[in-house]
């Protein structure tokens, strides 16, 4: 993979987009490691929730400690040894989410007593969650140097939900200066973790509205060229569920897959028309291009184009609903190498160099455990 990143920066920019999932973003550390060793360092790092997290990490770090300081932050909640030793997966999962729902998690979050007491207990805007994150505040404030993030090469945007208003809002560090609330805020999800207040409005995770922040490059003003590298960690895929325990898994990867597919759907059809409404405007006599009406229809198009690169990461065998909470150095460890090696994989196939059909602005290559499932089409 020599050169990679001179190939990939030749068709644009490179944007890494991490969706929210708790435990299941130690997938996303795998796929950044592999991009790093390639030599591929995103532009751009889009994330909510856990992926806000991440996201922080990478744009808050120097290159050369990018990878340290998520070793550590991972290190950092690794949860579910029981007297030193690691629990056996057919018989830790549940112990683990008991240790995980009554004692909290390390360097997360831990119980706030004063909720458990009530439902109605008046806890205030800013308290009222089952849980206090002012232990993840700690580590990224170790961690993340918001001065790098402000000040550095890689663009950071985390989304988070307005309480008051149900709009999503995206903070990005190309339009103001990002600090650790905007983060948190990014991963605030009810009602485990209370909201956090900035500029006077309370805000919430960005899952609730949308786990899968993709729109954000599609809809990034001025349009730029580049790929696309979007992380799902709750694959859209799965079989029909045929209990309650696997009804609740399948009903949380559907949930939290956030309409990737209609999202995606829709792009590709408007990035398609402003290709075509950019060749029908060339195609016109030169007197009609310099009617003022024609001019501003003209500028509805775009010959821009995306690789999306999607990675979805397929479920571990053990898995259950309460797999975004297993931050036990077995579950970490696996999601990291699969990570890693599904990316590694994915960039020796290499599918932005497929044939591509020139009227396409938006085009789509989904692997899922690195084996392509979908990829360019020819014209």
């Amino acid at each position: 993979m020599i050169g990679l990143d001179k190939e990939l920066a030749s068709l644009g920019q490179q944007v890494l987009v991490l969706q929210g999932g708790g435990a299941l973003g130690a997938y996303q550390v795998g796929v950044y490691q592999a991009l790093h060793e390639a030599g591929v360092e995103p532009d751009w790092v889009i994330g909510t929730s856990i992926g806000a997290i991440n996201a922080a990490l990478i744009a808050g770090s120097p290159r050369h400690e990018r990878m340290d300081r998520l070793r550590e932050s991972w290190k950092r909640v690794e949860h579910g040894r029981f007297l030193g030793a690691p629990l056996p997966a057919w018989f830790g999962t549940a112990v683990r989410n008991m240790l995980a729902v009554t004692t909290g998690v390390p360097a997360f979050f831990r119980p706030n007593p004063a909720a458990f007491l009530s439902l109605h207990s008046p806890l205030g805007p800013e308290a009222a969650g089952y849980y206090s994150t002012e232990p993840l505040a700690e580590t990224l404030s170790e961690l993340v140097d918001f001065g790098q993030v402000n000040g550095g090469e890689v663009r950071l945007t985390v989304g988070a939900s307005n309480v008051s208003t149900s709009e999503m809002r995206y903070f990005d560090s190309r339009d103001m200066a990002l600090d650790l609330r905007h983060v948190m805020a990014s991963g605030a999800l009810p009602p485990a973790f209370p909201a956090v207040r900035i500029d006077g409005q309370l805000y919430w995770d960005g899952g609730i509205l949308s786990n899968t922040p993709v729109e954000v490059v599609f809809d990034d003003n001025p349009r730029r060229n580049g790929v696309v590298f979007a992380v799902h960690i709750w694959n859209p895929h799965g079989p029909e569920p045929n209990t309650i325990w696997e009804v609740m898994n399948r009903q949380k990867d559907i949930q939290y897959s956030s309409r990737a597919a209609a999202h995606i759907k829709r792009q590709r059809q408007i990035h398609k028309m402003r290709h075509i409404i950019s060749e029908l405007s060339a195609m016109l006599p030169d007197g009609a291009r310099g009617d003022n009406r024609v001019a501003e229809m003209a500028t509805y198009g775009c010959l821009t184009r995306m690789h999306v690169v999607r990675l979805l990461a397929p479920a571990l065998p053990y898995e259950d609903h309460a797999k975004d909470v297993d931050f036990s150095p077995e579950g970490i460890g696996q999601r990291w190498e699969a990570g890693y090696r599904h990316t590694m994989e994915t960039l020796e196939r290499a599918p932005w160099r497929d044939p591509v059909d020139p009227l396409e602005g938006f085009v789509l290559h989904e692997a899922c455990g690195g084996e392509m499932i979908e990829t360019a089409a020819a014209a």
